[in-house]
């Protein structure tokens, strides 16, 4: 677990991190699609957030389903991501 810690300028691998009252300037955030990474009270300034792996598979697979026309459970998932009704 990272506590109170300041990054800059830094590429940063977030899977199954655990980050509470840190600060991330300028960095590179880069999730792989292991376990989701935890954030608790942290502040992003100007960060680069990238998904590579699983991760990035997973996006260009709802890119796809939203290219060919499935827009509508793009959408739900959207939804379900932010909480919106």
């Amino acid at each position: 677990m990272q506590d109170g810690v300041s990054f800059h300028h830094e590429t940063i691998p977030l899977d199954g991190e655990v980050f509470q009252r840190c600060e991330f300037r300028d960095c590179r955030l880069v999730y792989s699609g292991a376990e989701p990474p935890q954030f608790d009270d942290c502040k992003f300034d100007a960060c680069e957030w990238k998904f590579e792996g699983p991760a990035a598979l997973t996006l260009a697979h709802l890119r796809v389903m939203w290219n060919a026309g499935a827009k509508a459970p793009v959408q739900a998932v959207i939804k379900q991501i932010t909480g919106a009704r």
